[in-house]
């Protein structure tokens, strides 16, 4: 509270008008929040079944979409002149940009529109704006795909690394690195599930422009969620949505500010997923019977070449930082919600870009491989967007263009690539 107003606002379901009311004072900024996310919907309802179908040029997809103010909104301008056109209230106007800005390095007025590409991916999920996770987390997404392989025929190797890639665009042949030495196999098509920096060194070919992350992210377990510095709000309604934190518009363009700057943001903007709220079987049955539950921090504009000289050094502090903007608005400090592990640690773990790149391979820590481009056709990008300079090589990896997280359809597409379509 500041000045008898709530500093917060909750998103969710039928509080939502009166949570806009006490921040606002009106009706007003609920209106345009309507009228924004209802231009945002009926974009999704064009756009998103697109994504698995042969992408269309930039003009057929604009005649597609059919509103001249939303195509302008969202691929002609940069996204700050419609957040700041839309609405008036700092903290809405933040809550709004934070879509642009997931993983992603960029100004509000960035003229790459780079913040447009990651906000439309972010509102066009399922045809709704919703990019759901899958019951019983990744793992069992990741089960049941294996399983679906197995019974189609499939043979699952692990420990058995790509290292070159060899073709005539017609037949291929991969050299692959095993426990018991290099084997060669032989393939009349190679569908690839890594960055494009990856593809490009198992080909021989010059790499692409060098990918850049720019998010610190913490995952914690808690023994229980922390209570609040508004007693008025249950925990568990705040962290089942998405629970930002240092992420006024002010604050935003500051922490870019700090960012471009060279400097570690000194009010680090971040936002909490609670996903044990919305499925429980992500944990043990002992854990979920005991109210234990998982928090993922996700922090913005921490772009890579701040960690480039001491890593370790700057984790520490930017998480420090980080976990300080949270405890402002706890009733207590989140440290004493952490679950202790057999060796009495605290179970948190933070993820700089450059640890990303060294743990999981992703190119400058970027968890989408590259910068995200807008989903239509452009000049080399091919039927499908997962098309390579070698006919028989296809992309099913984040890279591939309308790729990004773990939506699938690079997968899809490679798929029907391969398969003619």
């Amino acid at each position: 509270m500041r000045d008898g107003r709530p500093t917060g606002l909750l998103v969710a379901g039928e509080g939502t008008r009166d949570s806009f009311a006490a921040l606002t004072g009106g009706q007003l900024e609920y209106a345009a929040w309507q009228r924004f996310y209802g231009m945002t919907q009926r974009v999704a309802e064009r756009v998103f079944p697109t994504l698995t179908e042969p992408l269309p040029g930039r003009d057929a997809l604009r005649e597609r979409i059919d509103d001249a103010d939303a195509w302008r909104m969202l691929f002609e301008e940069p996204l700050g002149v419609a957040v700041e056109e839309n609405f008036t209230d700092d903290l809405v106007r933040g809550v709004v940009l934070t879509d642009a800005l997931i993983g992603t390095f960029a100004d509000a007025h960035d003229t790459s529109l780079l913040q447009n590409r990651c906000f439309l991916y972010h509102v066009i999920g399922g045809g709704t704006g919703d990019w759901d996770v899958p019951v019983g987390g990744m793992g069992a997404l990741t089960d049941a795909l294996a399983g679906a392989a197995r019974a189609a025929g499939a043979e699952i190797r692990v420990r058995h690394e790509a290292t070159r890639i060899e073709t005539d665009g017609n037949a291929a042949e991969v050299t692959v690195r095993t426990p018991d030495g290099e084997h060669v196999v032989a393939a009349a098509r190679v569908l690839v599930n890594a960055s494009p920096q990856a593809l490009a060194a198992l080909l021989g070919d010059d790499p692409p422009p060098p990918a850049e992350g720019a998010q610190l992210k913490v995952n914690m377990l808690l023994t229980r969620l922390p209570r609040l510095r508004d007693r008025s709000v249950d925990p568990r309604r705040a962290f089942a949505g998405t629970f930002h934190i240092a992420e006024g518009y002010g604050q935003l363009a500051d922490a870019y500010r700090d960012a471009a700057a060279g400097r570690l943001p000194t009010a680090p903007p971040s936002e909490i997923y609670c996903h044990s709220l919305t499925d429980p079987t992500i944990l043990g049955p002992e854990l979920a019977a005991r109210g234990y539950q998982t928090l993922t921090l996700f922090g913005l504009h921490a772009p890579a070449r701040l960690f480039a000289a001491d890593n370790d050094a700057a984790r520490a502090a930017l998480l420090k930082a980080t976990l300080a903007e949270l405890d402002a608005h706890l009733a207590e400090p989140i440290t004493d919600c952490l679950a202790l592990d057999a060796d009495g640690e605290p179970c948190i773990e933070a993820r700089t870009p450059l640890d990303l790149e060294r743990d999981l391979r992703l190119p400058g820590g970027h968890i989408f491989h590259r910068d995200l481009s807008f989903p239509y056709a452009d000049e080399g990008t091919g039927r499908w967007g997962v098309e390579t300079a070698h006919a028989n090589v296809l992309l099913c990896g984040a890279g591939a263009v309308r790729g990004g997280g773990v939506s699938g359809v690079p997968g899809h597409n490679a798929a029907m690539a391969a398969l003619g379509g």
